[in-house]
């Protein structure tokens, strides 16, 4: 599932009427913060699955 150029500006615009732009650059550190979680949590996963 690939997302273009198009697709990410339309999410960003959403983002900026729903949820204003005080608020964006908020959402937008939690997301990066989540998103770095989820991809150590994978990776620690993998890392465990290969030694077995």
């Amino acid at each position: 599932m690939n997302i273009g150029f198009g697709e990410v500006a339309l999410i960003v615009f959403l983002a900026l009427l729903v949820f204003g732009p005080k608020k964006l650059p908020e959402l937008g550190k939690a997301a990066g913060k989540t998103l770095r979680e989820f991809k150590n949590a994978t990776k620690g996963l993998i890392d465990e699955e290969e030694k077995k």
